[in-house]
């Protein structure tokens, strides 16, 4: 069942889809990026495949319709890694509050840019994140915050994104916490090759799966 939510964030609201399975076992918050929306394909295809095997997910636009405008002229926003971790974290403790989802732990599931804003997130709330996944993310721009990431972490990176593939390497770096890569072979920065996406929500789903069905850490701390 999917409900329309709308989050408070910045004397502003945010528009999300609240998608959760009868007895869901944990719930996976996306982080879109690039100018992209909680409307992405990708990550839509992604969320089935989530939600299939029993986890709930919720995919909210991190800018207002009138941010979304900015951005479609100058592009800045979308790389404004502190706002869109600012407003997963805001999304992160939006979800503690709520009956129906207080009890579940909380992966993030990071695209393009907002791989870096979901690292930045966990760091701030390590006790409260229980997985990280990037797809084609940009850790890097994670900064300073990759070597305070506690939550264990997935990179999936085509092959044939090659600047990424390093890009990710680096990070991986800097970054004290688990932490793996998974290359995907024949797929290119947004996964369109035949076969590459449901790849992509086969590592995701398992990594979630795993993680996320473990009891929640007792009086979750916040990292400001």
């Amino acid at each position: 069942m999917t409900t329309a939510v709308r989050v408070p964030v910045d004397h502003q609201v945010l528009d999300g889809d609240l998608a959760l399975p009868a007895a869901a076992r944990g719930l996976v918050l996306f982080a879109h990026g690039s100018g992209s929306s909680r409307r992405s394909p990708r990550n839509q295809f992604v969320a089935r495949a989530l939600e299939a095997r029993g986890l709930g997910t919720l995919l909210i636009d991190l800018l207002t319709p009138r941010e979304e405008a900015v951005d479609d002229r100058t592009g800045q926003l979308r790389f404004d890694i502190g706002l869109l971790a600012g407003r997963l974290v805001t999304m992160i403790d939006w979800l503690a509050d709520q009956p129906s989802t207080s009890s579940l732990r909380i992966g993030l599931f990071g695209a393009s840019t907002g791989g870096g804003a979901a690292l930045v997130a966990a760091a701030r709330r390590p006790s409260r994140v229980a997985a990280v996944v990037s797809r084609g993310g940009r850790p890097d721009l994670a900064g300073a915050a990759l070597g305070r990431v506690a939550s264990p972490t997935l990179l999936i990176v085509g092959g044939r994104d090659t600047p990424v593939i390093a890009m990710n390497q680096e990070a991986m770096g800097h970054m004290r916490g688990e932490v793996a890569l998974e290359i995907v072979p024949g797929a290119t920065h947004l996964f369109e090759e035949p076969g590459t996406l449901q790849r992509v929500a086969e590592l995701a789903a398992d990594f979630f799966d795993e993680r996320l069905a473990a009891p929640p850490a007792p009086n979750p701390s916040k990292t400001y």
